[in-house]
């Protein structure tokens, strides 16, 4: 079974222990506490991470309207700019670990974004969430950052957000792009998981009674393993519940509520009524949700990843893969991996969400990378390790 798919696994098992190691070394003490000591799980702001957040506003292509406001957060403000891109269903917030850590080992910008659809970023279409559409966001973007100008830029993605980036490089929308590195995304695996992602996204909690609940479930869940990470990243993938829900929203809510499919018209107002106030009982209750319905975007599952590895293999431009493990890497990629076309690098001991599972490593990793290829300076004594693969 391939990491995306253990994953995956994990939301329909009961809870467990996270693994020791797993995170950074703040947080990875946090997991080691004996029964006594109560671990903390209430938020952390973004700002003990990134040094500013800001809205960028992209006019549509007549110039005469805003199409949307993407929200980035950024750090550092010399050296080459890492675009971060986040998967299916997290936020910009994903990154916030990994930021403090590759702040301190290399010379570089950071700029994370939220894709639309999720996070903060507010768009017309927020429903369109098709490769061609995201990649050209993310070229839009670049260029309402940075113009004509824009400074070399390497490309970041997680999952969806590693897709994302291999369309945007293979279409040529960042024109001074130096390199370009997906985690744990591979083509094979993730059209083999995509059967399963309904089961696990029904699996999921549809609501939550507080933050501090959601940043629970999810490192308990195994999501994130990362509990330093999971504090500052939950808050940019759910939300508080806003006004009354579809009837259909009610149902996969509020259990134990049957439709009847044959009523009259007092009877069926009479189920309508008690739905209403169900709902609005649920939501006091459990006043957060998620902030996209992933169920919904299925359409576009296959459009992300069918063909991404030799999309990836064909970028002209020095490339890095990140996975938690190796059982599944396809023969696109083992080939082009043979021929060096690529560096790859696997960290053990990870879930799904590496980047935040380990994001020592995942820093560690993409440092060398830019020193090894001389796109960035060390800094703080920083030492490269190279791999063997």
């Amino acid at each position: 079974m391939s990491a995306l798919e253990k994953s995956m696994h994990l939301g329909r098992l009961p809870s467990r222990p996270p693994l020791p190691g797993s995170g950074g070394s703040q947080s990875g003490a946090k997991m080691r506490m004996g029964p006594g000591r109560k671990r903390d799980f209430s938020p952390v702001p973004w700002s003990q991470y990134f040094e500013s957040m800001e809205d960028v506003e992209v006019e549509n292509e007549t110039g005469k309207d805003i199409s949307f406001a993407n929200w980035l957060y950024k750090s550092g403000s010399e050296g080459p700019v890492l675009l971060l891109l986040h998967g299916g269903g997290h936020s910009a917030l994903s990154w916030a670990v990994f930021t403090a850590a590759i702040i301190s080992r290399v010379q570089c910008r950071i700029v994370a974004l939220d894709l639309r659809g999720h996070g903060e970023t507010k768009v017309r279409n927020s429903e369109d969430l098709s490769a061609e559409t995201m990649a050209k966001d993310v070229g839009n973007v670049v260029e309402a950052m940075y113009g004509d100008l824009p400074p070399p830029i390497m490309l970041i993605g997680h999952s969806m957000g590693g897709a994302i980036a291999v369309h945007t490089a293979s279409s040529s929308l960042v024109p001074s792009l130096l390199g370009l590195c997906m985690i744990d995304v591979v083509e094979g695996t993730a059209m083999d998981a995509l059967n399963s992602m309904q089961n696990f996204l029904r699996g999921r909690p549809k609501t939550f009674k507080s933050l501090e609940n959601a940043i629970e479930w999810s490192v308990k869940s195994g999501q994130i393993r990362n509990l330093e990470s999971a504090r500052v990243s939950m808050v940019g993938q759910v939300k508080q519940c806003e006004g009354i829900t579809s009837p259909e929203g009610s149902k996969s809510i509020v259990e134990g509520i049957i439709e009847e499919e044959e009523e009259d018209e007092e009877g069926s107002e009479s189920v309508n009524k008690r739905k209403k106030e169900d709902d609005m009982e649920t939501k006091k209750d459990h006043p957060y949700t998620w902030r996209i319905e992933l169920a919904k975007t299925e359409k576009y599952w296959d459009g992300w990843f069918r063909g991404l590895s030799n999309l990836f293999l064909s970028c002209p431009i020095p490339k890095l893969l990140l996975l938690a493990g190796v059982d599944r890497l396809d023969k696109d990629l083992t080939i082009g991996q043979m021929q060096g076309k690529f560096q790859m690098q696997v960290l053990p001991q990870c879930g799904h969400a590496v980047h935040e599972d380990a994001p020592d490593k995942v820093a560690e990793a993409v440092a060398t990378f830019l020193i090894r290829h001389r796109f960035a300076e060390p800094i703080g004594g920083f030492q490269c390790v190279f791999p063997g693969c």
